[in-house]
Formats: C-alpha cells, sequence, structure tokens
C-alpha cells in the first residue's frame, strides 16, 4: 500500500509540532550555593538547564532568554531532587549527576554536549582536543561556540575545557567560577 501525505497535512503536523513547543512548561528553582546562585530547569523530558550566576532574578532572565517560548514555572518541588544533586555535586563533585538530560541545541551542538559529558572528573581537555574527539571537520572555536552556548553547566561539563597550553579560557559562567570548579574536581 502506498502511503501519501499532503502537503496539508504536513504543514498542520508542523503547526501542531510548534504548538507543543511553545507550549512548553519548564519547572525552576533557585538556590544559593559556594558559586553564588545555581538555578534548575525541568522540561517533562528531563532536566534542560542549570545555569550559575549572582542572583536569582539574573538567572531567571537568563532562563527566559535561553526558552522564549515555555511558560517558566517556580516550583522548588518540582525539582527538589534535581536541585539537591546539583547541591551535592558542588560540595562534592565525586559524586556523579545522574539525572535525564533535555539537551536542546543544534545537531553539532549536541554532538559536543555528548562528549563533554565523557570528560571524567578532575580532568581538562583542550579545545582542540575536544574538537578531534567530536569528528574531522569540527574546528576549535565552533567547539568553542557549542561549550558557550551550553545550558546545562556542570551535567554538560563545559568548564573542563581549557586552552592547548592548561590556561584557562571563557566560561560561561566566569573564569573565576570555572577555576573554582577545576580545583574541587582535581581534589575529587
Amino acid at each position: 500500500m502506498n502511503l501519501m501525505i499532503s502537503s496539508d497535512a504536513l504543514r498542520a503536523m508542523h503547526r501542531a509540532k510548534a504548538t507543543a513547543i511553545s507550549a512548553d512548561i519548564l519547572f525552576y528553582a533557585v538556590a544559593g550555593c559556594a558559586l553564588g546562585s545555581v538555578l534548575v530547569a525541568r522540561s517533562a523530558t528531563g532536566v534542560c538547564a542549570i545555569l550559575l550566576g549572582d542572583t536569582a532574578e539574573e538567572l531567571t532572565a537568563d532562563l527566559a532568554r535561553r526558552f522564549p517560548r515555555a511558560s517558566l514555572v517556580s516550583n522548588e518541588a518540582a525539582v527538589k531532587d534535581d536541585l539537591a544533586q546539583v547541591l551535592r555535586y558542588l560540595e562534592r563533585p565525586a559524586e556523579s549527576l545522574h539525572f535525564t538530560l533535555d539537551m536542546r541545541g543544534t545537531s553539532f551542538q549536541r554532538r559536543v554536549w555528548e562528549k563533554l559529558k565523557a570528560i571524567p572528573v578532575g580532568k581538562t581537555v583542550s579545545y582542540m582536543e575536544l574538537a578531534r574527539w567530536v569528528g574531522p571537520l569540527a574546528n576549535p572555536r565552533a567547539v568553542a561556540s557549542a561549550c558557550a552556548a551550553n545550558p546545562i553547566a556542570l551535567a554538560i561539563p563545559c568548564h573542563r575545557v581549557v586552552r592547548g597550553n592548561g590556561d584557562l579560557a571563557g566560561y560561561r559562567w566566569g573564569i573565576e567560577r570555572k577555576r573554582v570548579l577545576i580545583q574541587k574536581e582535581a581534589l575529587a
């Protein structure tokens, strides 16, 4: 049997998908931590954001910028376990983060983020090395851009990527936070 889908049916499917995405609800909570403040957000799929910053207002605005079509609901109970896990990790990095992630990005960004998840606690890699892991056509600048776009700090450990000479390079949440995370993880 031949199955033909009309262009009208395809348009309706795309509209339905766009509506589902725009109706996305993200539950989030903010807590104080050794690095300032941390925001954890969860969709129906999994944790979609772990943001670091100075204030709850700054982090909530960042979440709204990153997920402009989502309905943001401050609900500590909905992310209680995830937030507790992140706070434990910040104190004891040897304890891995174990939750389902909702990684939203381009296919290239998601490829980079998957490779980042493979970097062990206490280790760092260079942007060049990470680019080689990603594939033969990846370049260090594109990899650095994917790291900068990562909305799930710690669970996707972009802080473990350094310059080729070992120096710390840009970190979306500040070089000092990157330094503290790398130092704590080195002792884990």
